[in-house]
């Protein structure tokens, strides 16, 4: 989403946004001297607000929703998306809409951002916030139709609970040309479908790898180096159990940041998986008290994650530990065949290593091709 902010030094009001490797800002509207600051905060907060309002609407679509009746998630959610057609009177009129019916976040965000502009009474910073709403929302369209250029490509850092197809084949074939991938991944394309196209290259690198070195796939995610990110692990095993098991990499996924996204709002979705987290905790409390009674180790003191991802980002933190597991697939082979083919000591940069990597990339692609139609 769009985050706006007053710049004291400059005088004027200025939008930022993600662009998945960093952030980029544009000046909305030089802001006179005599505006009150208070109030001009209260104008940025609103803004983005609103904002975040309406790139829900692109994460949280109506579409996925279990139930689409009176009073259900669907119809709130698509009550929501058909609002950003009176956001602008909302806006501009704020003094005229006063007495409307609000129904909405996205109204709700939109009149207090009104109320604000009524006080300023400033008709030129009305017209330039004006414009700058419209040009989020239609960033907002263009994302939802799979257009992620421009300032739509903010969508880029949001976690979706529904992916376009095309965006998947895209990254698939960025993965078949990077197979350790690259920044276009995280610049380019709807990180949700992105992690999708990610898992399918990732079960492709386990079973060359698992092939060439007769270690089981538990084995081969196990050894990833995750010093700083412990819960990779987690997620990378719920992937793998998930595609081994038949299911296709579009379900293992969206159910993956599905459940994120229902944490990071407060809320657990099911209580098998809970129970089953509470039962590890449990069982793992029971082994530290066996091996290691001095210690003060009890149900009040461990830390339960409830996902493996965190809340406020899963789609990108899910992709990033996709693609560490297939670097780390690649590290597995590479060491195996060090350690078990004469002269297999290979120099860091040296032609044999080279050989060797362009070896396991070119049976990656055939092991992912032979799985194709399972991608979506």
């Amino acid at each position: 989403m769009t985050r706006y902010a007053i710049d004291r030094a400059r005088g004027a009001l200025i939008a930022q946004w993600s662009t998945g490797i960093g952030e980029t800002a544009t000046t909305v509207a030089d802001l006179p001297s005599a505006l009150p600051h208070h109030e001009l905060l209260r104008l940025s907060a609103g803004l983005t607000q609103l904002s975040h309002a309406c790139w829900r609407c692109y994460t949280h679509p109506a579409s996925v929703a279990d139930h689409y009746g009176p009073g259900s998630l669907g119809r709130q959610r698509q009550q929501e998306r058909d609002a950003f057609g009176t956001v602008h009177d909302f806006v501009v009129a704020a003094d005229r809409t006063a007495w409307a019916q609000i129904d909405t976040r996205v109204q709700e965000a939109a009149h207090a951002v009104g109320r604000v502009l009524a006080f300023l009474d400033r008709p030129g910073l009305t017209t330039r916030i004006a414009g700058e709403v419209a040009a989020e929302l239609a960033a907002v369209e263009r994302a939802e139709l799979g257009d992620l250029s421009e300032r739509a490509g903010q969508a880029v850092a949001l976690s979706r609970e529904d992916t376009s197809p095309l965006q998947v084949v895209q990254a698939d074939r960025l993965l078949r040309r990077h197979p350790f991938g690259c920044d276009a991944l995280f610049t380019r394309l709807d990180p949700t479908a992105a992690a999708i196209a990610a898992a399918h290259w990732l079960h492709a690198a386990v079973v060359v790898t698992s092939r060439l070195t007769r270690a089981h796939p538990a084995q081969i995610v196990a050894a990833a180096d995750q010093p700083v990110k412990p819960l990779a692990f987690e997620s990378l095993t719920e992937v793998l159990g998930g595609l081994g098991a038949g299911v296709r990499p579009r379900q293992v996924v969206m159910t993956l940041v599905r459940n994120a996204l229902h944490v990071g709002e407060g809320h657990l979705l099911g209580i098998i998986e809970a129970r089953h987290r509470i039962n590890a905790a449990e069982r793992l409390i029971g082994e530290v008290h066996a091996e290691h009674p001095e210690l003060a180790v009890g149900a009040d003191t461990v830390h339960l994650p409830l996902t493996p991802l965190d809340p406020g980002r899963p789609a990108p933190d899910l992709l990033e530990n996709l693609l560490h597991g297939i670097q780390s697939c690649w590290g597995f082979y590479e060491r195996h065949v060090r350690a078990t083919q004469p002269g297999g000591g290979l120099s860091v940069e040296g032609p044999r290593r080279q050989k060797l990597r362009r070896a396991f990339i070119v049976a990656l692609r055939q092991e992912a091709d032979s799985r194709h139609d399972r991608l979506l």
